[in-house]
Formats: C-alpha cells, sequence, structure tokens
C-alpha cells in the first residue's frame, strides 16, 4: 500500500510513496500527530535528481527493519527542497551550524513545534566511511528524546535563537565604491587555480554568477587578467567531461580538479546561467567557440528540457538504471564498434576514450587532444577532422538515445524559469535566432498564465497544479526575464507586468526598517525562522537579484524609489562581498551596475527589419553589461511610465535608436557606425 505521498505532485516525494516509512508530506497534519503522540518529528529532505538521496532511500527507507524503528519512535516528513525552498533553507543553515557542513540528502530531528536539535546528511545503513549507522542513530536519538528531554528542548531552543540572530545583518556605514569591487576580484584571483581554471582542488563547481563578475571587472578595468582567468576556465569547462559532448548542455559539477569526471545530474539553472555566461564570453572575445557552446547548451534545455506547454523541467537525474553515468560513459569497444577502426581511432584520439577508460573502466569524453593538433599527429586536414568528429558525435548519439535515459522532473520551477527565460531571450537578441524567441515567448505566457493565482505568483507547477506562494527569487528571476523579453520583442506588455510583479516583491519580501530582503513573504507560512539567504550559491540568492532587477527598472522607469531598495540591500553586503566574493557574484553585478551610470538605449523599429536589426548587431555585438535596453515598434505610443521611449520617434521612417547617459542624450543614430561610435564613449 502507498503512503500519504502518492496524493503529493513532487516526483521526488511520490519516488518515495512505496515505502515502507509511514511518511507525511510537510504540513500540519504531521505536526498534531507529533503533538499528540509526544513524538519528535524526523525531517528527510532531498531532491529528485540527488544520487546520494537515491543511495539512503535504498539503504534504509526501504528496509523494513529501519522503516518499523521510524515509525514507532518519530512522525516522519519528506520534503522536496525545490519545491519548498524555505523548510530547505531553515534546517540547512541549522544542520550546518550542528555540524559545520551541510548536502543532501538532509537529515534533522525537530520538536513537534519544529525546533531543530540533532542532524547530518547521508546515514548508511550500519557503521561505515566513520559514519553511524542510521539505526544506531534513531535509537540514541529516541533514547535521548525519552530520557533527557529537558537537555534537548534547550538545545533546540539555543539553536533557534542562534539561527534567528544570524538573519540579521545591518547595513555598513562605509561607502559602496569601486574599492569592495576590486577587494573582491582580488578575493577572486588569490582563488583561482591557474593551471586547470576554477576554484581550489576538487570538487570543482562552474559558479557561472562569479564569472559574470570577472568579465564585468574586465568590461570597467580593461584589466587582461581578468579576462584571461574567465577565458581559462571556460575554455576548461568546455573541453572536460562536465559538458555533454554529444547533446550539449552541462552537467552539475567536476569530482576533480581537472573538469574530467562528473557528477551527472543535469539542472535547468546551472544550463540557464552557463549559457548566458558563455554567450556574454562571445560577445566579450567574438570567439566562436563560446558562441558554438551556448547555442548546444540552449539547444539542449529546447530538446530535452522543455516541457509540451512550453516551460522547462527542473533536472534530469544522475542515475539510469540505478547506476550513475550509465547513460552518458562509452567503453573502447563500444565506441570503436559503433564507429568502425578509422573513425574510432581517430575519435578516440580527440576525445580521450582507452581501453581502461577514465572513470571505473569507462571514458568519459572530454577533448583530450584538440582537433587541430590531432590532425597534424593523423595527417590530414583540420576540417576534414572537424567533419569526422561531427560524424562521430551524431552516431554516438543515436546510439546512446536507445539507452535507458535518466528520470527527469517535470515540475516547473518559477525561478529556474525565469533564469531560463532571460537566457533564451538575450540570446535571441544577440544571436538573431527567432526560434529562441518563440521558445522564450511560449515560457512567459505560460508561467504568467498558470503560475498566478488570484493576483499572486506561485513558486511550482506539476500535472495542471500550481503549488505554494512564490518566493522571493521568483519574483526576481522572472523580472528579470521579463525585462530580457521586451529587448527581444520590443512589447512593452513585458515591461508592465515587469514592473507590477516588481511592486508586489517589494511590498511582500522588503522590510524597511532592516534593510533587507527576505525569502519568504508575508503571506508565508510561518517558519521557526523566517529564511533570508544572503550568498549567491549556484543560483542568485533572492537578495541580490532582485536588487539587480530593481536597478535595471528604476534606469529604465526613472522610479528612484526602487534603486533606493536596491541601494539598501547591497549596504547590507558590504563587507560580504569584499571578504567572500565567491558567494557573492550576483551581488557584485549588481553593485558594479550601480557605481557605472548605465547606457540607456531606445529602440524605434520594426525588430523584425534589416534597418532594425543592423542597429541591434551594433547594440549586442560587444559585452556591455552596464546598458539597459528598450523598444518601440514605429507608429506605436509609448506606454506611460517609460520616459526612455516617450517621444521617440523613427527619424525618416528609418529604424532610430536614441543614447542617453547621465542625464543626457545623443543625436537619434540611424546608422550602425554613428551607434557605434556613441556606445564607445565612455
Amino acid at each position: 500500500m502507498p503512503n500519504r505521498l502518492i496524493n503529493e505532485t513532487s516526483p521526488y516525494l511520490r519516488q518515495h510513496a512505496y515505502n515502507p516509512v509511514d511518511w507525511y508530506p510537510w504540513g500540519e497534519e504531521a505536526f498534531r500527530r507529533a503533538r499528540e503522540e509526544d513524538k519528535p518529528i524526523l525531517l528527510s529532505i532531498g531532491y529528485s535528481s540527488c544520487h546520494w538521496c537515491h543511495v539512503m532511500e535504498r539503504e534504509c527507507f526501504e528496509d523494513p527493519e529501519i522503516a518499523r524503528l521510524m515509525n514507532e519512535n518519530f512522525v516522519c516528513v519528506k520534503v522536496d527542497r525545490e519545491e519548498r525552498p524555505d523548510v530547505d533553507a531553515v534546517y540547512m543553515q541549522a544542520v550546518q551550524a550542528m555540524t559545520g557542513s551541510g548536502g543532501w540528502p538532509l537529515t534533522v530531528f525537530l520538536t513537534p513545534d519544529g525546533e531543530p536539535f540533532f542532524g547530518g546528511t547521508y546515514f548508511p545503513p550500519d557503521d561505515r566511511h566513520g559514519l553511524p549507522g542510521f539505526p544506531r542513530v534513531l535509537r540514541a536519538i529516541a533514547e535521548a528524546y525519552r530520557g533527557q528531554r529537558q537537555q534537548v528542548v534547550q538545545q533546540a531552543r539555543q539553536l533557534t535563537s542562534h539561527l534567528q540572530r544570524l538573519a540579521s545583518l545591518r547595513s555598513s556605514p562605509e561607502p559602496l565604491g569601486p574599492d569592495v569591487l576590486r577587494e573582491a576580484y582580488q578575493g577572486v584571483q588569490s582563488q583561482f587555480d591557474p593551471e586547470y581554471g576554477g576554484f581550489g582542488p576538487a570538487p570543482k563547481f562552474p559558479q557561472p554568477l562569479v564569472w559574470e563578475f570577472v568579465l564585468r571587472y574586465h568590461a570597467r578595468t580593461g584589466d587582461p587578467q581578468a579576462l584571461a582567468i574567465a577565458e581559462r576556465t571556460l575554455r576548461a569547462m568546455a573541453a572536460g567531461g562536465m559538458y555533454d559532448h554529444l547533446a550539449g548542455g552541462f552537467h552539475r559539477y567536476s569530482t576533480d580538479r581537472y573538469w574530467l569526471v562528473p557528477h551527472f545530474e543535469k539542472m535547468l539553472y546551472d544550463n540557464a546561467l552557463l549559457a548566458r555566461l558563455y554567450l556574454h564570453a562571445y560577445q566579450a572575445t567574438g570567439l566562436a567557440d563560446y558562441r558554438r557552446v551556448a547555442e548546444e547548451t540552449i539547444g539542449y534545455l529546447l530538446a530535452e528540457m522543455r516541457l509540451p506547454v512550453g516551460a522547462f523541467a527542473s533536472a534530469q537525474d544522475a542515475d539510469s538504471e540505478g547506476i550513475e553515468g550509465k547513460y552518458y560513459v562509452w567503453t573502447w569497444q563500444e565506441v570503436m564498434d559503433i564507429l568502425g577502426p578509422e573513425l574510432g581511432r581517430a575519435f578516440s584520439l580527440v576525445y580521450g576514450v582507452t581501453p581502461e577508460g577514465n572513470w571505473e573502466g569507462r571514458n568519459v569524453l572530454h577533448i583530450a587532444v584538440p582537433v587541430q593538433e590531432a590532425a597534424a599527429q593523423l595527417g590530414m586536414a583540420t576540417g576534414e577532422l572537424q567533419d569526422m568528429m561531427a560524424e562521430g558525435r551524431r552516431r554516438l548519439l543515436e546510439a546512446r538515445a536507445r539507452r535507458v535515459p535518466p528520470e527527469r522532473d517535470d515540475k516547473v520551477l518559477v525561478s529556474w524559469n525565469g533564469l531560463a527565460l532571460a537566457a533564451l531571450a538575450e540570446a535571441a537578441c544577440v544571436l538573431q535566432r527567432d526560434d529562441y524567441r518563440e521558445a522564450a515567448l511560449d515560457c512567459a505566457r505560460f508561467l504568467l498564465t498558470e503560475l498566478v493565482r488570484d493576483g499572486r505568483l506561485m513558486h511550482t507547477w506539476k500535472d495542471g497544479q500550481a503549488k505554494v506562494p512564490a518566493y522571493l527569487d521568483d519574483y526576481a528571476c522572472l523580472v528579470g526575464g521579463l525585462l530580457a523579453l521586451h529587448e527581444a520583442t520590443f512589447d512593452s506588455g513585458w515591461l508592465e507586468r515587469a514592473v507590477e510583479l516588481a511592486r508586489q516583491m517589494v511590498d511582500l519580501f522588503w522590510e524597511p526598517h532592516e534593510d533587507a530582503f527576505y525569502d519568504t513573504g508575508r503571506d508565508h507560512e510561518r517558519l521557526v525562522v523566517r529564511p533570508r539567504d544572503l550568498f549567491d550559491n549556484a543560483t542568485p540568492c533572492g537578495g541580490s537579484e532582485a536588487a539587480r532587477v530593481l536597478l535595471l527598472l528604476a534606469a529604465i522607469t526613472g522610479k528612484h524609489e526602487l534603486a533606493d531598495v536596491a541601494v539598501r540591500a547591497l549596504r547590507g553586503l558590504r563587507e560580504l562581498m569584499s571578504r567572500a566574493p565567491l558567494g557573492t557574484g550576483n551581488w557584485l553585478c549588481a553593485l558594479d551596475f550601480y557605481l557605472a551610470p548605465p547606457k540607456e538605449i531606445a529602440v524605434v523599429g520594426d525588430p523584425s527589419a534589416l534597418d532594425t536589426r543592423r542597429l541591434l548587431d551594433v547594440v549586442y555585438s560587444t559585452f556591455l553589461p552596464n546598458k539597459v535596453v528598450v523598444g518601440l515598434p514605429p507608429d506605436t505610443a509609448a506606454p506611460p511610465g517609460f520616459p526612455l521611449l516617450e517621444g521617440r520617434t523613427a527619424v525618416g521612417g528609418r529604424a532610430t535608436a536614441y543614447v542617453c547617459q547621465n542625464f543626457a542624450c545623443r543625436e537619434p543614430a540611424t546608422e550602425p557606425d554613428v551607434l557605434a561610435a556613441q556606445l564607445r564613449d565612455p
């Protein structure tokens, strides 16, 4: 018989519906039972593409004896961290405070009031790897709760008070200036791995938000070293096994220093952010390889992550047929059988395929020898070998498609879809790709139709149901996506929706007496601590993205109160940005925008017409991070509230660009070379 999780929409929760554990979803029913039966809560948090979550389920939650211990002594609650990031944030911070580290699966023991008193991550079924077996942990916690209740409750209250203090951070009296950016860049540089790119030894994460800041720092200062370390990292990631050389897209992270063997799950947010990063690197350098990676990554999103409704799924699992990476790796013999001896040998040289393999007897494809160098070794023209490699990739991808694919988590998350929307819309502008623009439009229409209830944005959608009021990052990322979509379409309706959502965001999440954004709104369920994530990790935190998009909107609308909120939020992070740049990449991008008066560009013209496209080519042909772009079709009245568009006309019936900066405007430009000169001026 299934447990209560069978009624949930989350794929992760439903994966546990047939465990012998008497699971509850997060909610009042579980806490009421804990109070009535005077039992502690056993809270288990994970997500569908988490490898170790699957391992702990197989080893512990499917074991009848371990399930009996859990059911007799605890009220067991399962949470999908992607569906309830607020619950995850509170209890992850608690476990980190208790143990010094965290991760998933997250295992936390709570009082019936929700206060944490003990926790960890993965526990094996018996003592191993230096970890206590889960049955031993369960018995010890149950005995302590029964026999040492006063100490347990006191510890829980002390920990909760500590978490509440951590959530409060006051603004710095020091001014926000370029010195913060300089100190942050020096911190990035000091932690850079000059040999392999990225930061530190292993594991290595892509950290696109940090590299966005580094590209901005190069654009601001002209420092060649900043561009060099960014390029070193981007080239290494795209050549390594973390990149899927057959279908495009990036895996979660590298398990080694060399970007060779990945952890194989694929996440929507990584690929959205990395597509934008490589797009910006293409703008900054003009190098076609970066454009290729951006296009292949977006191609992966459209081919494998896009749902029939137009929005995007959350993740693809690391495992297939219960084995991590099985879908993606190859034996040398498989490659030779599929490609034949001549192509197989050439392919193996370029992609590092060997009989012994580079991971558990199999091969993770990576660029071991660049094509130009391999062509010289093989005595053939570079173009000929490139054609051969394309054919080899095509045949292997065709063979891979016959394998059992990893599971896909099809729930729609607004924040991650907002990132995908921004990547698609910006790529549509830079690369003049109408298919990207149409995909972005489909995504935005779905989000604003199916994920709004009674005027309130919702967080997640699955199987026709929108659930959970949206969090700060949902609002902020969607606003960012809508602003990019306006650039790609010249449709002022997207600007108006962005302004409407931004105002709602400030009303719900901004606490003016604290100069702080919180991750949950005033109408959310109250947890033991109101979560406030200050760090940009794999995704931008809600506060940093809120500050960034409010600065953009202030430049577009002239509403200084929006910029005021953003600047007050930035002041609260001044010290953190200087001290911890690897955890504040998006905050630093927002600060960089604030410190450089943006170029305000208004274009009047038909976005599909040749003369308009020639002007837009100039706007997007170089990396100008501190700009805002608005557009207006000819013979269309400017919408109220957007002064950048007021009074703008197509001069002589031709597409026309207007460039303003620092409260001064240039002459209208109808010729690309005139516009280019205006944009080059500091």
